[in-house]
């Protein structure tokens, strides 16, 4: 079935060899990976999800993603391929397999961290079931042989209408990791990855008033605000929310986010923690009504129709770069929590997991949280090496007596998607 291109639009455009759009997820398992186990659950697996067996073609002037039927790369290593190019059978979404560890690897255009977990579920359902013989509980879990609805399919943010007009948002510029701490020549993609026990944090967030991603995103604001006290510009952290809800679309696989604006204002410094978090849990409360959603997937269709209206592909990317720059210029740094992955049966098997992506700015810091197996990961990907923030962050746990382990610390590594017009 032939797709056409609208959400993807943007993220395709705004990536590059620099900043390729892409979704890495890393899930190191208890025992080594065995291949044809793997290559069967991988097979099995993508027969469930069609939508994302594609190939990006030119057509009437136009990019679709049209049926891929070639087999979807399993590389052993850590490296991975080259996305839509002809060493991934020119799919969007590829794996690797080395000693213990998966990984998946996805253009960010195709689809989320929501999409992506469906995606993660099924192939350890399958995986493991082959892998240790025994039979695997199928709740919550996308199954080859499902009845593929066109809710799956259909993009909700082309079809919707009557969407309520965005306000216009007068924003001061926020506080600049890169100019603040002068690390505009410290130009390492760094990713440093903190455990939390799940429970113990979730036991911290009740006793204070917060959630798992309020309270990362204020802890993040108090190690910043703690570094700079006399800064000028005031820290932002966009929190990531998932629009399928207020699409009315639970379905829908494509990349549906939007977000919550959570600034530590000067008034709120002086606050107790608890008071801080009510103060941001309201925020995205505020920010996650489904009018206050549906504006802004208003304006993001206004920039898939631009950019479909340009007549050149220079056009488009001039477009993509400038909103990248807009996003520099309102945030200091995101989080994105997907949930509890809800892996079932297979859970028990996994020893870690990360997922990786690029950060939304050039100069923004990105936490990624993950909850598996009893943990909770949080993936600090920054557009530097320096570990003044995350070294702040860590003391924000420390002082409210959270116990954490740094796993490790490594430089950035997501595959590059080939594009027609780069080639």
């Amino acid at each position: 079935m032939e797709q056409k291109i609208f959400t993807e639009l943007r993220p395709l455009y705004a990536t590059s060899k620099k900043n390729p759009n892409t979704m890495r997820i890393r899930i190191r398992m208890r025992d080594l990976i065995e291949q044809n186990a793997l290559r069967n659950a991988v097979d099995t697996t993508m027969k469930r999800y069609p939508y994302f067996c594609v190939e990006l073609q030119k057509k009437e002037g136009q990019y679709i993603f049209a049926e891929n039927h070639r087999p979807i790369v399993i590389s052993n290593s850590i490296q991975g391929v080259e996305l839509n190019s002809e060493e991934s059978n020119f799919h969007m979404i590829a794996f690797c397999r080395y000693n213990n560890v998966i990984i998946l690897d996805i253009f960010h255009g195709l689809t989320d961290g929501a999409g992506a977990y469906e995606i993660v579920r099924t192939l350890l359902y399958y995986y493991c079931s082959l892998r240790y013989n025994v039979e695997l509980a199928k709740d919550g879990i996308k199954l080859n042989g499902d009845k593929i609805s066109a809710e799956e399919w259909v993009d909700p943010v082309y079809n919707s209408e009557n969407l309520p007009a965005p306000k216009r948002l007068d924003m001061p510029k926020p506080f600049d990791p890169l100019e603040n701490a002068k690390l505009r020549d410290d130009n390492v993609n760094t990713v440093f990855s903190v455990a939390l026990s799940e429970s113990e944090f979730i036991q911290f967030n009740k006793n204070n008033g917060g959630s798992p991603g309020t309270m990362v995103s204020l802890f993040l604001s108090r190690a910043i605000v703690k570094l700079y006290p006399d800064a000028a510009d005031p820290v932002r952290v966009i929190l990531c929310v998932n629009q399928r809800k207020a699409l009315h679309a639970p379905l829908a696989h494509q990349s549906l986010v939007g977000g919550a604006y959570l600034e530590f204002k000067k008034e709120m410094h002086t606050w107790p923690l608890s008071e801080q978090a009510k103060a941001y849990r309201n925020m995205v409360s505020d920010q996650a009504q489904e009018e206050a959603v549906l504006a802004g997937v208003h304006s993001q269709k206004g920039i898939y129709q631009m950019l479909l209206s340009m007549e050149t592909e220079q056009e488009r990317i001039s477009l993509a770069e400038q909103v990248g720059n807009m996003t520099s210029r309102i945030i200091t740094a995101s989080v994105s929590y997907v949930g509890k992955a809800n892996y079932g049966d297979a859970e028990k098997y996994i020893r870690d997991f990360h997922l990786w992506t690029a950060p939304p700015a050039y100069n923004a810091i990105l936490i990624e949280i993950s909850a598996v197996n009893g943990r909770f990961i949080l993936d600090i990907i920054q557009p530097f090496s320096s570990p003044i923030f995350v070294n702040a962050f860590l003391r924000e746990l420390e002082d409210n007596n959270i116990n954490y382990d740094l796993q490790d610390v490594s430089d950035l590594y997501l595959p590059n998607i080939r594009l027609p017009w780069t080639t």
